[in-house]
């Protein structure tokens, strides 16, 4: 009696030539932002010719351009009516209040991209192709924008890490590279005590002071403005904020900046970490551990880093202990380390 034939998968190019092609995924998404499309279909419009109309665009256009979003993951098709994922409806109809289509203009700048477009040199001399020192630059007038236009999608972490560290009391805070200022601003809401110190560049402290007075918060909001590895912080602060920072830098010259901020902490001090955190394994989870590729292309250094490798860094900046916590909001997480 013969064996039953086995399974075996052949090889295939198909992942080949969707990878090649996935700067359309992005290039889709984008052009359906800068449409309202998603805003067009959550008003009611689901044909092409509707929504075209809605629009102001082609039919043929708007057709394939649905066709290629259901494909991935942003609609739904039935027949030829279209809806919004959730994911769509929450986050991409401008009349949602946690729309943040204004991530794309940031994400999408073509100072971020561009070093993309020769990935193999900068995969051979291992540093960004970008002027200067890339985004890390003294004063680049790239955080401004990222202060405008990240600060919707960035609101939803900024709420869980004030549950997390807000405290009640008298609370001093120093919330370095502040950008929209939005960590320090929502800590701020929970803890009414809470004084806020926002340190950045004075262009991007604009955008900060800016949000403080939207969120009513601006009387216990405080600016500082100049180059975090310089400027004479101040002291003692109770929780100093680093959010999306150190993955800029290589990790003596995070523990350069760790140290500093273990002089600027009180006794039993936190400071308080968000960033992109890969499992010990450095391929998961998928955003997280594929961020380090985002900093290879755009600074001289950066990367992402471990769980044990901060907890290393910051025992030799002279912290007792850290802890880490997940968002279930971002794709990021919370180290939070503790001064003797």
């Amino acid at each position: 009696m013969s064996a039953a034939p086995t399974s075996v998968q052949e090889p295939n190019p198909a992942i080949i030539f969707d990878t090649l092609n996935s700067y359309q995924r992005s290039a889709a998404l984008k052009a359906a932002i800068e449409l309202e499309l998603f805003t067009a279909i959550a008003r009611g419009n689901r044909g092409a010719e509707v929504i075209a109309k809605a629009v102001g665009a082609s039919t043929r256009g708007i057709r394939i351009l649905c066709d290629y979003l259901v494909l991935s993951g942003f609609l739904a098709k039935d027949d030829d009516q279209y809806s919004l994922s959730t994911d769509s409806a929450m986050f991409l109809d401008r009349n949602s209040p946690a729309y943040f289509g204004s991530a794309a203009l940031f994400l999408l700048d073509p100072r971020l991209i561009s070093p993309f477009f020769n990935l193999a040199h900068v995969v051979r001399t291992g540093t960004t192709t970008l002027p200067d020192k890339g985004t890390v630059s003294r004063d680049n007038p790239i955080w401004v924008d990222f202060a405008k236009q990240m600060a919707p999608m960035i609101y939803p972490s900024a709420l869980e890490v004030a549950d997390l560290v807000a405290g009640e009391g008298h609370v001093r805070v120093l919330d370095i590279a502040a950008g929209h200022g939005l960590f320090g601003i929502t800590i701020a809401q929970r803890n009414p005590k809470a004084q806020i110190t926002a340190l950045d560049w004075p262009d991007v402290l604009a955008v900060a002071t800016g949000n403080a007075q939207k969120f009513s918060v601006v009387d216990r909001h405080s600016t500082l403005a100049g180059d975090a590895f310089e400027v004479e912080f101040g002291s003692p602060y109770d929780l100093v904020l680093v959010t999306n920072f150190f993955h800029h830098f290589d990790p003596p010259t995070c523990e350069r900046l760790m140290r500093k901020i273990l002089v600027a902490l009180a006794p039993g001090g936190r400071c308080v970490t968000l960033d992109f955190v890969p499992n010990d394994d450095r391929v998961s989870p998928p955003t997280a551990a594929g961020f380090a590729m985002m900093m290879l292309g755009t600074t001289p250094a950066g990367d992402v880093y471990t769980f044990a490798e901060y907890d290393t860094m910051f025992r030799n900046a002279g912290f007792a202990s850290s802890e880490l916590h997940s968002l279930t909001r971002a794709p990021q997480a919370v180290v939070v380390s503790t001064k003797s």
